[in-house]
């Protein structure tokens, strides 16, 4: 390891890179390029996957979303163009049918009605619900809690409402906390407020009330509107969503071939394309980067080909002074290497400022695109070890050419 210490060793290095500035410099740049790229494509990547996770928040992703429409077919005596409506008995059928494989099951119910408060009022969405609702599309709550059991049970009049909501109707500063609002000329007691989400959200502003509430204040009896289903880990949530809307078919009496009866749909489906093409993007990343770092390595490797040839006769009369074979073999490699380590370096630097940069101008704000688009360090150290590997390995094909020319015929080369 002396050779690495010695002066001389790095004055010749140097003297071959000063002598070669432009294609030093087209060198390195071949070089950086490649993992340049590589660490801005891969921090690309993470930060649109990023946002796409904040995109959804805490939002059950792997939810299926059922509701009824008309029939297109006739079936069993009944017409073309039926409606129907779910009930409450669907979702105890669903529940002890698909039991391994539906882990939270929200029924609801929805309408809009005139919300006031003292003089102020406003028209807004009112929606029946169970306490399980917030695990599926979790609520962030400002003041207050989100419905709970016993308001089921004891048919409570509260509600729970947007921050938005809140601002509308009242006055700025008070407690919403235990005040009444009315509801279709009810009288409801607030428990809860919800900071509108900056993710998916399928309510907006919405006032949330029991569903055994909503269901004894507007008749609907055991009628439902619409279903939201998450499944357990791990279950096949098409096959799922296929199995429950075949299973509906049956119990309202619809032709199983029926494609309007009802309708749905599947968020874990859409999210798998997209978790799909991000996965397709980090692969297509990986290789367009791995690619382009060794083109820029074999380049290095060329270059160093053709610098030996020019340096036939130096090699030559080195060789004649006693310079071993392993004493060149390794000032050649050692120059590969050492261009790889600063093409990388200097890659690597450009990469993490072009992300500042994309993190600044995109990254920031609810709209953002890209969301802190990092590379995590071990890719990093890995990335730049394995450019040094590849430009050790490639600084041996000079240097065996450097080494089998013989002293007599170098000294010859004009």
């Amino acid at each position: 390891m002396k050779f690495l210490f010695d002066s001389d060793t790095w004055q010749e290095i140097y003297g071959s890179i000063r002598k070669n500035k432009m294609r030093t410099v087209i060198t390195i740049i071949g070089v950086l390029w490649g993992i340049f790229l590589l660490v801005v494509l891969l921090g690309a990547a993470r930060g649109m996957e990023n946002g796409f996770n904040k995109l959804f928040g805490n939002f059950a992703t792997n939810s299926v979303f059922v509701w009824t429409q008309s029939t297109d077919t006739p079936f069993k005596g009944f017409q073309e163009g039926r409606r129907f409506r779910l009930t409450m008995n669907d979702i105890e059928v669903l529940k002890s049918e698909f039991s391994d494989e539906i882990q939270l099951l929200a029924p609801r119910n929805q309408t809009n009605n005139l919300l006031v408060h003292n003089f102020k009022s406003g028209d807004f969405r009112v929606s029946g619900d169970y306490p399980v609702l917030d695990q599926i599309q979790k609520k962030q709550l400002i003041f207050g809690r989100f419905l709970n059991g016993n308001d089921i049970l004891l048919n409570s009049k509260v509600t729970v409402i947007s921050e938005d909501m809140y601002k509308q109707l009242f006055d700025k500063g008070e407690m919403p906390i235990g005040e009444y609002i009315k509801i279709n000329s009810i009288n409801y007691k607030v428990i809860g407020v919800y900071k509108p989400s900056n993710t998916i959200d399928f309510d907006g502003d919405t006032a949330y009330i029991p569903f055994t509430t909503f269901r004894k204040v507007y008749n609907t009896a055991n009628k439902v509107d619409w279903m939201m289903i998450t499944a357990h880990e791990g279950t096949d949530i098409e096959q799922m969503e296929t199995d429950i809307l075949l299973t509906l078919k049956g119990l309202h009496k619809v032709h199983p071939e029926d494609k309007r009866a009802f309708g749905s749909v599947n968020l874990g489906k859409e999210i798998g394309k997209v978790t799909g093409f991000l996965t397709g993007m980090q692969f297509l990343t990986w290789f367009v980067g791995i690619a382009t770092l060794i083109a820029g390595v074999f380049a290095i490797g060329n270059i160093l080909l053709i610098t030996v040839k020019e340096r036939t006769k130096e090699i030559g009369i080195r060789r004649a002074l006693g310079a071993t074979p392993k004493s060149i073999r390794q000032q050649i490699i050692l120059e590969s290497v050492f261009l790889t380590t600063i093409a990388g370096m200097l890659g690597i630097v450009f990469g993490g400022f072009i992300l500042f940069l994309i993190d600044n101008f995109l990254g920031q704000g609810d709209d953002a695109i890209l969301i802190n688009p990092t590379v995590n360090i071990p890719i990093i150290f890995i990335a730049f070890a394995t450019l040094i590997v590849l430009g050790t390995m490639i600084g041996l094909i000079p240097a065996h050419m450097a080494t089998v020319v013989k002293p007599i015929e170098a000294l010859r080369e004009e």
